[in-house]
């Protein structure tokens, strides 16, 4: 294990930071937080469609106002063909449909709620991720 990776202080404080905005999301919008419905609604429905927009502007200014804050420099790499980024999002896009949410609103929102689909989707997503790294290990 990496000490340096070990930061409990930053992880504690992410932690209270996305419970508080999940918890704050839901009493002014009235329901839970997740970022591909949110996205969906944006492209394909007109529900609530300036809200979820202004929603997805403020997950794009967020790291922008942390550079401006901290001065640390963001560093955003792309190390594969944007074609397959592309289909990659488009299904991940699809994926999130089937299973009726994202790792956000599973992930967070759902088992907050103790909701026993998102806790079983969530745990699918974990290993699905865990056999994709040893996979892609493998090769």
């Amino acid at each position: 294990m990496n000490i340096v990776n070990f930061t409990p202080l930053s992880a504690l404080s992410g932690g209270l930071l996305i419970g508080f905005s999940v918890a704050l999301f839901f009493i002014l919008n009235g329901r839970m937080i997740g970022i591909s419905g949110i996205a969906s609604s944006v492209l394909v429905t007109k529900d609530k469609r300036v809200d979820n927009f202004l929603f997805l502007f403020g997950l794009i200014l967020g790291p922008i106002f942390y550079n401006l804050i901290s001065g640390k420099e963001i560093i955003i790499s792309i190390s594969n063909s944007v074609i397959l980024l592309i289909i990659a999002g488009v299904l991940v896009g699809f994926g999130t449909k089937l299973s009726s949410g994202c790792t956000s609103g599973h992930g967070i929102s759902g088992i907050s709620r103790f909701s026993i689909r998102s806790i079983i989707a969530t745990i699918t997503f974990m290993i699905i991720g865990i056999l994709t790294v040893l996979v892609k290990g493998f090769l």
